[in-house]
């Protein structure tokens, strides 16, 4: 897991040779002005989806996992507390991990909460839980979904 403004972006595009694709796109568009849904940025390798919901609180926000991609999360408008925890320490599966969907759900607690705000963002790899949409107000946020199987990271 990572957490970092979106100044320092550059930083992290050695981790994936999607991650530049993707940093650009986000400093080249208003997300902001983007109206929710799914955009496709380079197909399934590469995608992007603009949501606006109302928060929840901790005790309602699920711990999830994906197995094909990783997630960069950043938040348009709003502040937002995320859940993390290493996949190695959650045992209990609310459901089987649903292939079309590419989600997986704990029973188990994040470990730790971080809050990120706009200008900032979390990218969570397949090894990282991470519990999203943490509020007490409404939140606009882009989750950018970059194919595992073209990452360095892969184990």
């Amino acid at each position: 897991m990572i957490l970092d403004s979106l100044k320092s972006a550059p930083n992290y595009y050695n981790l994936n040779p999607r991650f530049k694709e993707a940093f650009d796109f986000i400093d080249k568009n208003d997300l902001n002005g983007m109206d929710p849904g799914k955009y496709f940025l380079d197909g399934e390798n590469l995608y992007l989806t603009i949501a606006e919901f109302d928060g929840k609180q901790a005790e309602a926000a699920k711990l999830e996992a994906h197995k094909k991609y990783i997630d960069i999360q950043l938040v348009l408008n709003g502040q937002e507390t995320m859940g993390w925890s290493s996949i190695e320490n959650c045992k209990d599966e609310i459901d089987p991990y649903n292939s079309e969907k590419d989600i997986i759900f704990y029973t188990e607690k994040p470990s730790t909460y971080l809050i990120v705000n706009p200008e900032e963002f979390a990218i969570y790899f397949p090894e990282d839980g991470h519990a999203p949409g943490i509020s007490n107000s409404r939140i606009k946020k882009a989750i950018v979904k970059v194919l595992v199987e073209t990452s360095i990271r892969t184990k």
